[in-house]
């Protein structure tokens, strides 16, 4: 069952950050991210500001666009970031990783919709939106998520 939790307004880099550094911080092995919008609506910068919660500040974290995935071992979990825009069918997901990540670590994966029948059936859903006005990120749960998120409601 998908439920919207909440709407975010994105006002800013900051306004991203603090919302991917929450985040990072409830992440456990099996979570899924689902990191839906249009070029440039922050899906990249999200992920960056995610992982580098875990890292540091001042650690590069490239966008996956070419290589389709990166990984970074932190001492608890294993962060794969997927970026699937190039793919051209979901048949070359499995060549990606996608099952032994989904069991081994957490899970950012931007265009999702190129899952296709590989969509998991539990996983949070950030849906990321620009207009030249404002930026705005809504959260989506596909199963047992909301009650983890009690602290960003």
């Amino acid at each position: 069952m998908i439920k919207t939790l909440k709407t975010y307004p994105l006002l800013s880099q900051e306004d991203t950050k603090t919302l991917a550094v929450e985040l990072a911080k409830t992440a456990q092995k099996g979570d899924i991210f689902l990191l839906e919008g249009d070029l440039g609506s922050g899906k990249t910068t999200f992920a960056r500001f995610f992982i580098r919660h875990f890292f540091g500040e001042d650690v590069d974290i490239p966008s996956p666009t070419f290589t389709l995935v990166q990984t970074y071992p932190t001492p608890n979990l294993l962060i794969w970031h997927f970026d699937l825009y190039r793919l051209k069918d979901e048949g070359e997901i499995q060549e990606l990783g996608l099952e032994e990540a989904l069991s081994t670590g957490v899970c950012l994966i931007e265009w999702p919709e190129k899952l296709g029948s590989y969509k998991p059936s539990r996983c949070i859903v950030l849906k990321f939106e620009a207009t030249r006005e404002k930026r705005y990120v809504t959260l989506e749960t596909i199963g047992y998520w909301e009650t983890r998120f009690d602290s960003l409601l």
